[in-house]
Protein backbone atom coordinates (compact mmCIF):
# COMPACT_ATOMS: atom_id res chain seq x y z
CA UNK A 1 0.00 0.00 0.00
CA UNK A 2 1.22 3.48 -0.81
CA UNK A 3 0.41 6.28 1.66
CA UNK A 4 0.60 9.85 0.36
CA UNK A 5 0.20 12.89 2.61
CA UNK A 6 -1.82 15.71 1.11
CA UNK A 7 -1.50 19.46 1.62
CA UNK A 8 -4.30 19.27 4.21
CA UNK A 9 -2.71 18.01 7.42
CA UNK A 10 -4.07 14.61 8.37
CA UNK A 11 -5.73 13.81 5.02
CA UNK A 12 -4.04 10.91 3.23
CA UNK A 13 -4.50 9.31 -0.17
CA UNK A 14 -4.02 5.55 0.14
CA UNK A 15 -3.34 3.49 -2.97
CA UNK A 16 -3.42 -0.28 -2.61
CA UNK A 17 -0.85 -2.13 -4.69
CA UNK A 18 -2.27 -5.22 -6.38
CA UNK A 19 -0.20 -8.36 -6.89
CA UNK A 20 -1.05 -9.54 -10.38
CA UNK A 21 -0.47 -12.93 -11.97
CA UNK A 22 -2.11 -15.12 -14.62
CA UNK A 23 -5.04 -15.87 -12.28
CA UNK A 24 -5.90 -12.22 -11.70
CA UNK A 25 -4.91 -10.13 -8.71
CA UNK A 26 -4.83 -9.94 -4.92
CA UNK A 27 -4.98 -6.56 -3.20
CA UNK A 28 -4.71 -5.64 0.45
CA UNK A 29 -7.03 -2.69 1.09
CA UNK A 30 -6.45 -2.29 4.84
CA UNK A 31 -3.47 -3.01 7.06
CA UNK A 32 -3.57 -2.08 10.73
CA UNK A 33 0.24 -2.05 11.02
CA UNK A 34 0.83 0.15 7.98
CA UNK A 35 -1.92 2.55 9.04
CA UNK A 36 -0.50 2.76 12.58
CA UNK A 37 3.02 3.27 11.19
CA UNK A 38 1.68 6.44 9.50
CA UNK A 39 -0.01 7.56 12.72
CA UNK A 40 -3.49 6.88 11.37
CA UNK A 41 -6.51 5.52 13.22
CA UNK A 42 -6.96 1.77 12.94
CA UNK A 43 -10.17 1.21 14.91
CA UNK A 44 -13.33 1.51 12.84
CA UNK A 45 -16.57 0.70 14.65
CA UNK A 46 -18.87 1.00 11.64
CA UNK A 47 -18.59 -0.04 8.02
CA UNK A 48 -21.22 1.63 5.86
CA UNK A 49 -22.06 1.72 2.17
CA UNK A 50 -24.13 4.22 0.20
CA UNK A 51 -25.69 3.59 -3.18
CA UNK A 52 -26.60 6.42 -5.57
CA UNK A 53 -28.72 5.68 -8.63
CA UNK A 54 -28.05 8.70 -10.85
CA UNK A 55 -25.00 10.43 -12.24
CA UNK A 56 -24.49 13.84 -10.61
CA UNK A 57 -25.96 12.86 -7.24
CA UNK A 58 -24.37 14.95 -4.51
CA UNK A 59 -24.13 13.83 -0.87
CA UNK A 60 -22.66 16.06 1.81
CA UNK A 61 -20.92 17.92 3.21
CA UNK A 62 -21.28 15.96 6.47
CA UNK A 63 -19.50 15.67 9.81
CA UNK A 64 -20.23 14.93 13.46
CA UNK A 65 -19.72 17.54 16.17
CA UNK A 66 -17.56 17.14 19.29
CA UNK A 67 -17.27 14.89 21.18
CA UNK A 68 -18.50 12.54 18.42
CA UNK A 69 -16.07 13.54 15.66
CA UNK A 70 -15.13 10.73 13.36
CA UNK A 71 -12.33 9.49 11.16
CA UNK A 72 -13.40 8.00 7.82
CA UNK A 73 -11.69 5.81 5.27
CA UNK A 74 -13.62 6.17 2.01
CA UNK A 75 -13.45 4.20 -1.23
CA UNK A 76 -15.65 3.66 -4.28
CA UNK A 77 -16.91 0.09 -4.72
CA UNK A 78 -18.83 0.66 -7.98
CA UNK A 79 -19.01 3.47 -10.52
CA UNK A 80 -16.97 6.61 -9.96
CA UNK A 81 -17.14 9.55 -7.55
CA UNK A 82 -15.53 12.92 -6.95
CA UNK A 83 -14.79 12.75 -3.21
CA UNK A 84 -14.36 16.04 -1.30
CA UNK A 85 -12.93 16.87 2.11
CA UNK A 86 -13.10 20.33 3.72
CA UNK A 87 -10.94 21.39 6.66
CA UNK A 88 -13.21 22.80 9.39
CA UNK A 89 -10.69 22.66 12.25
CA UNK A 90 -10.87 26.01 14.13
CA UNK A 91 -7.12 26.68 14.46
CA UNK A 92 -5.90 24.98 11.30
CA UNK A 93 -3.79 27.05 8.88
CA UNK A 94 -5.77 25.36 6.08
CA UNK A 95 -9.22 26.00 7.58
CA UNK A 96 -11.95 26.11 4.88
CA UNK A 97 -9.64 24.66 2.21
CA UNK A 98 -10.80 21.60 0.30
CA UNK A 99 -9.40 18.76 -1.75
CA UNK A 100 -11.14 16.52 -4.27
CA UNK A 101 -10.21 13.01 -5.41
CA UNK A 102 -11.60 10.79 -8.13
CA UNK A 103 -12.27 7.37 -6.65
CA UNK A 104 -13.14 4.27 -8.70
CA UNK A 105 -12.95 0.51 -8.19
CA UNK A 106 -10.29 0.44 -10.91
CA UNK A 107 -7.91 2.95 -9.28
CA UNK A 108 -8.69 1.49 -5.81
CA UNK A 109 -7.74 4.80 -4.18
CA UNK A 110 -8.97 5.49 -0.66
CA UNK A 111 -9.18 8.80 1.18
CA UNK A 112 -8.33 8.92 4.88
CA UNK A 113 -10.31 11.76 6.45
CA UNK A 114 -9.37 12.84 9.99
CA UNK A 115 -11.71 14.31 12.59
CA UNK A 116 -12.51 17.96 12.01
CA UNK A 117 -13.23 17.63 8.29
CA UNK A 118 -16.52 17.75 6.41
CA UNK A 119 -16.96 15.07 3.77
CA UNK A 120 -19.08 14.76 0.67
CA UNK A 121 -19.02 13.36 -2.83
CA UNK A 122 -20.63 13.60 -6.23
CA UNK A 123 -21.30 10.60 -8.44
CA UNK A 124 -19.59 10.69 -11.83
CA UNK A 125 -21.50 7.66 -13.09
CA UNK A 126 -24.89 6.08 -12.62
CA UNK A 127 -25.18 3.31 -10.05
CA UNK A 128 -22.29 4.30 -7.75
CA UNK A 129 -21.51 2.68 -4.41
CA UNK A 130 -19.30 4.23 -1.77
CA UNK A 131 -17.79 2.32 1.13
CA UNK A 132 -16.88 3.92 4.46
CA UNK A 133 -14.95 2.71 7.45
CA UNK A 134 -15.95 5.00 10.33
CA UNK A 135 -14.25 5.38 13.71
CA UNK A 136 -17.27 6.63 15.67
CA UNK A 137 -20.80 5.33 15.99
CA UNK A 138 -23.40 7.41 14.18
CA UNK A 139 -24.82 9.89 16.69
CA UNK A 140 -27.93 11.56 15.24
CA UNK A 141 -27.89 14.64 17.50
CA UNK A 142 -24.22 15.29 16.57
CA UNK A 143 -24.67 14.76 12.82
CA UNK A 144 -24.53 18.02 10.89
CA UNK A 145 -23.13 19.56 7.76
CA UNK A 146 -22.22 22.63 5.74
CA UNK A 147 -23.50 23.77 2.36
CA UNK A 148 -21.99 22.09 -0.71
CA UNK A 149 -21.91 25.42 -2.59
CA UNK A 150 -20.74 27.68 0.23
CA UNK A 151 -18.75 30.53 -1.37
CA UNK A 152 -16.21 30.31 1.47
CA UNK A 153 -15.10 26.94 0.06
CA UNK A 154 -15.69 27.55 -3.67
CA UNK A 155 -15.63 23.82 -4.41
CA UNK A 156 -15.33 23.02 -8.11
CA UNK A 157 -17.85 20.20 -8.35
CA UNK A 158 -17.45 18.45 -11.72
CA UNK A 159 -21.18 18.38 -12.54
CA UNK A 160 -24.32 20.30 -11.74
CA UNK A 161 -26.06 18.32 -8.98
CA UNK A 162 -28.89 16.18 -10.35
CA UNK A 163 -30.10 14.77 -7.02
CA UNK A 164 -29.56 15.87 -3.43
CA UNK A 165 -31.43 15.58 -0.16
CA UNK A 166 -33.26 18.66 1.09
CA UNK A 167 -31.11 18.49 4.21
CA UNK A 168 -27.88 18.64 2.18
CA UNK A 169 -29.26 21.47 0.03
CA UNK A 170 -30.03 23.62 3.09
CA UNK A 171 -27.10 23.11 5.47
CA UNK A 172 -25.94 26.45 6.92
CA UNK A 173 -23.21 28.54 5.38
CA UNK A 174 -19.89 28.57 7.23
CA UNK A 175 -20.25 32.27 8.15
CA UNK A 176 -23.46 31.42 10.01
CA UNK A 177 -21.73 28.59 11.90
CA UNK A 178 -19.23 31.07 13.35
CA UNK A 179 -21.94 33.43 14.71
Amino acid sequence: MQFTKTELEGVWLIEPTPVIDDRGSFTRIFCEKEMADCGLATRFVQHSRSHSVGKGTLRGLHFQEEPYTEVKLVSCARGAIFDVVVDLRPHSPTRNRWLGFELTPENMKQVYIPAGFAHGFQTLTQDAEVSYLISQFYTPHAATGVRFNDPVFSINWPLMPTAMSERDRTWPLVRKLAD
